[in-house]
């Protein structure tokens, strides 16, 4: 990929868990060795089960978390490291959509005021009437009504609510945008209507979307590309279509014989492939491969060493069963 947006690599973020005076201090290992890459305009799904570090690692791209280790490149320049008005930019360029839109609003504040603020932070435009002109043509933008301005979040719905908090985040007219599942508290009717927004800006402002959810079909509907995560690690990642049709790790497979099938009798023909066990504890993953306890097809090697990444027609691919 030629000059990407995004570049996550070799990503690692740590979090301290217990530990005392005599006690040995222990480490919850949320995202450990993550790397992938967004182009410009791209939407890159990034799944797994709860718990295997999708939302950490869209929060360290945002600089809500620190690594412990590991780079994260946009537009080429490490922002690891940045502060001051280097990092107030790149905030600006960077945002997110948070995964609650009734949490994710100040209670306090009116729309106007929600999404008027980050424009204030970042000195965008001369005046006030500017920027109250700025947010009534955003909440066009999300399918608001511009008279919206004065009420305040808790008279709206779940899926208005979102809206408010898209158009907050388009604000600063940012480059790229973590959506960190910015559907999984809405109804399913209301769902749909998200995507299609956040596709329809896509196309008008090219914007790229890194998007977090766990709903593989939703994820394939709206990405270019995907990544498979697994105990804070990248299992699989390649072209939506392929992944989807075509999954190649075993834990990609036993994600998608869970998807629905709205029609009954493909449904009972499909072949569901159960997974073993609780997902490991990211204090002391297992040796090896992290997703071997689980594994339907797993060897001795997989306890011995950890899997490097194989490309496989085009794909990446963290398994043994690819090592030809």
């Amino acid at each position: 990929m030629s000059n990407p947006i995004l570049k996550v690599e070799n990503l690692k973020v740590h979090f301290p868990a217990g530990g005392g005076l005599f006690a040995k201090k222990q480490w919850v290992k949320a995202v450990d060795d993550v790397s992938f890459e967004v182009a410009e305009g791209e939407t890159f799904g990034l799944v797994g089960e709860s718990g295997c570090g999708k939302s950490t690692t869209g929060r360290a791209i945002v600089k809500i978390y620190n690594p412990t280790a590991g780079k994260v490149y946009y537009n080429g320049e490490d922002i690891t490291t940045i502060h001051g008005s280097d990092l107030k930019q790149f905030k600006q360029n960077v945002q997110m959509i948070f995964q609650d839109p009734y949490a994710s609003l100040n209670p306090r504040m009116t729309v106007g005021q929600i999404i008027k603020e980050p424009m204030e932070i970042h000195n965008i435009y001369a005046t006030d009437a500017e920027r109250e002109a700025r947010v009534r043509e955003l909440l066009e933008i999300v399918g608001l009504k511009p008279d919206h301005i004065r009420r305040y979040p808790h008279e709206f719905s779940g899926g208005q609510r979102q809206r408010i908090g898209i158009a907050r985040t388009l604000a600063l007219q940012p480059k790229l945008i973590v959506c960190d599942e910015p559907i999984s508290a809405l109804d399913v009717s209301i769902q749909a209507q998200v995507i299609n927004l956040l596709e329809n800006i896509q196309k008008e402002m090219g914007i790229a979307y890194v998007f977090i959810a766990h709903d593989l079909s939703m994820v394939k509907h709206i990405s270019d590309r995907i990544g498979v995560m697994y105990l804070g690690h990248l299992v699989e990642v390649g072209d939506a279509d392929d992944v989807y049709h075509r999954p190649l790790h075993p834990y990609t497979q036993a994600l998608l014989s869970a998807v629905p099938i709205p029609d009954p009798e493909t449904a009972r023909a499909k072949k569901r492939i159960v997974l073993e066990g609780e997902l490991p504890s990211p204090i002391n993953p297992p040796s090896g491969c992290v997703f071997r306890t689980r594994c339907p097809k797993v060897t001795e090697r997989c306890a011995k060493e950890v899997p490097p990444t194989y490309n496989v027609d085009g794909r990446d691919v963290a398994c043994f069963l690819y090592d030809k």
